[in-house]
This record gives structure tokens, C-alpha cells and sequence, in this order.
């Protein structure tokens, strides 16, 4: 089974393509830098750009499967003293990657008879918190984009489902916040056993979902 993972070479990505080559897939990382980890095949792309992203699709050979993990946080002002181009920038980071995997996956896997494409919203997507209107915008427009493509494809037995993360276990994470509770938190490992599970079989019968994986935090 073709896995594509797009933004698989960070502190998530990393530890959802070792799960997923641990357990039998065939993965592919789809990103701009960065190294993949042994066993999968790193293609440099850069997920913004329609047809270079349709190209990295094609080239994934028996493709079932795609895990988006490309994304971005921001945090700022309130909206009144929030610029438009930060704004834009969180929605371009955010949403454009998803659409333009789905654009050019959601047919493939339909027409091999069905397949997983799975995205990463946020916690914050329904319980937004302040000076992140940006960022809570663009996750909610993920989710709401995954749905769209349930409503799409869920007839050609293409699963669309998004993973909600809060704050995540990573290096980068307890720098930025080293006075918080990290035993709440949700490791990269824990998460990625989700999104294989979201991947396999095992879930054909889920589809549309908000799945919440942010533990205690």
C-alpha cells in the first residue's frame, strides 16, 4: 500500500512515517526539506505550487493513502490589530497543501477503489482562544474542507478525516512554553498510531470525523 506523507520530515511527520513504515506501508515524503526516516522515499516539493504537488502524486505508485501534516501557527494581536497578509499567510499555509493533495489524490484513489486522505486540524478549531484568529480560521477551514470532501468522495470509498491535536510533545514545544505541564501533552508517537489507524482498513467505516487527540492538554 502506496503512503503518501506530505510534511513528514518534522517532529509529527517523522514519527508517522517510521509508525507507518513499522507496519508494512510503502511511504513517500512529500516536502520542502529536511530528511525522511530510513525506509521511506523523500521527493522535495513544495506543496504550494498545483502541479508540482499533482507531479509528487503521480509519482506514488498504487497510492491508497495521504496524510497531510503541512501546516502553521501563528499568534498575534487581536483581529483589530492583526495584519491581512499574516491572516493570508495562516490560510495559504494551511489550507493550500490539503487542496492541492486532494485535487490531485482524491481521483487516483477512487480509481483504484478507495483509499484514506487524512489532515490536520486543531483543538483550537473548536475552542478558539484569543490572539489566533488566523490560525483558528484556517484550521476550521480545514476541518471544514475534510467534510467537504467526505460529502464527495464517500461513495467511492475515499475516507476524508482530520486529527485534532492541541499542543503537541515536541523539542520545539517545551522551548517555547518550558513552564507548562508537559505530562499533558500528547506525544508524536501517540498521535501517529491515530493517523495509521485512520490510514488502515480498520477505519473504513470512518469517515467525515473530527477525531480529538489531544489527551489532557
Amino acid at each position: 500500500m502506496g503512503v503518501l506523507v506530505a510534511g513528514g520530515t518534522g517532529g509529527l511527520g517523522v514519527a508517522v512515517v517510521r509508525e507507518l513504515v513499522r507496519t508494512g506501508y510503502e511511504v513517500t515524503v512529500a516536502d520542502r526539506h529536511g530528511e525522511a526516516p530510513d525506509g521511506a522515499t523523500l521527493v522535495h516539493a513544495d506543496l504550494l505550487d498545483t502541479a508540482e504537488t499533482a507531479g509528487v502524486v503521480e509519482g506514488v505508485d498504487a497510492l491508497e493513502a495521504v496524510v497531510n501534516l503541512v501546516g502553521g501557527f501563528g499568534m498575534g494581536p487581536k483581529v483589530e490589530g492583526a495584519e491581512l497578509e499574516e491572516f493570508e499567510r495562516l490560510w495559504r499555509l494551511n489550507m493550500v497543501p490539503a487542496f492541492n493533495l486532494a485535487k490531485a489524490a482524491m481521483p487516483v484513489m477512487a480509481g483504484r477503489g478507495g483509499g484514506a486522505f487524512v489532515c490536520v486540524s486543531a483543538k483550537a478549531a473548536l475552542e478558539p482562544f484569543a490572539g489566533a484568529a488566523g490560525y483558528i480560521s484556517a484550521k476550521a477551514a480545514v476541518l471544514a474542507f475534510v467534510r467537504a470532501l467526505d460529502a464527495e468522495y464517500r461513495d467511492d470509498s475515499v475516507r476524508a478525516n482530520a486529527i485534532l491535536p492541541s499542543v503537541i510533545d515536541t523539542p520545539a514545544n517545551r522551548d517555547a512554553m518550558p513552564d507548562s505541564d508537559w505530562s499533558r501533552w500528547v506525544s508524536p508517537e501517540q498521535i501517529a498510531r491515530v493517523i495509521r489507524h485512520l490510514v488502515s482498513q480498520d477505519s473504513e467505516v470512518t469517515s467525515g470525523a473530527a477525531v480529538p487527540v489531544y489527551g489532557r492538554a
